[in-house]
């Protein structure tokens, strides 16, 4: 029973003898809207509008000291993380986002392109992070060995946030879908309303937990500066 109810999250599973699992990681790219139009479509207009909003989003969190063309690279990711989320919800295709072969593949290289380049040029930054304004004398040592744990279980909770909660609803969904063929008549159409309901929700959690990838990835950023 449990092996058949994590099956849906195991990327080595092979259909015609390929594995074919991960393709839905690059599924997204044939919805990006064509930019070498003539006339922008409705399309393009909704597509700069959520660009320019995540980049004021993101340019606000980062900060004035930021480099330009900075927000970019987390728009990308909200797209890419949105995109998969979304694709998710279909039968049949396998989520990347809830393995963390994908997410601690990202979160890892962020944080610690991060580290590297705030511990080479502000170093003496980096030091003041370790030790909050305000510490007593007594507790500094404690504070430093607290934050630089916090500091470097960063990208695992980055991987293991987005993974849990894009697992959890999928899990739910398999099990009250299991539960359909030994239910009785009646408590069918109560089974259909509730996944319809919980399907509401996870299209919910899927943005959010996009959103909140990227947000962290960007405040992680700015601290480095």
């Amino acid at each position: 029973m449990m092996t058949n109810l994590f099956s849906t999250f195991d990327p080595s599973t092979n259909i015609f003898n390929l594995s074919l699992n991960w393709t839905s990681t690059f599924i997204g790219l044939m919805f990006i809207p064509s930019m070498y139009w003539l006339m922008s479509s409705r399309i393009n207009i909704m597509w700069n509008k959520m660009n320019l909003t995540l980049h004021n989003e993101f340019l606000m969190l980062l900060g004035p000291k930021s480099f330009n063309g900075s927000t970019f690279i987390f728009i990308s990711i909200f797209i890419m993380m949105v995109f998969n989320n979304f694709i998710g919800l279909f039968p049949y295709i396998f989520t990347s986002t809830s393995h963390l072969t994908l997410t601690f593949s990202i979160a890892l290289p962020l944080w610690m392109s991060f580290m590297l380049f705030g511990w080479i040029n502000h170093t003496n930054h980096m030091f003041t992070h370790l030790v909050p304004q305000g510490t007593p004398p007594a507790l500094m040592s404690f504070m430093v060995m607290i934050e630089t744990m916090s500091n470097i279980i960063r990208p695992g909770t980055l991987a293991v946030r987005l993974t849990a909660n894009m697992m959890a609803g999928h899990l739910m969904l398999t099990l009250l879908g299991n539960t359909g063929p030994s239910m009785s008549t009646n408590l069918i159409s109560i089974l259909i309303i509730s996944q319809m309901l919980l399907l509401t929700l996870e299209s919910a959690v899927a943005m959010i937990q996009a959103y909140v990838f990227s947000t962290l990835s960007t405040l992680y950023s700015s601290e480095v500066y």
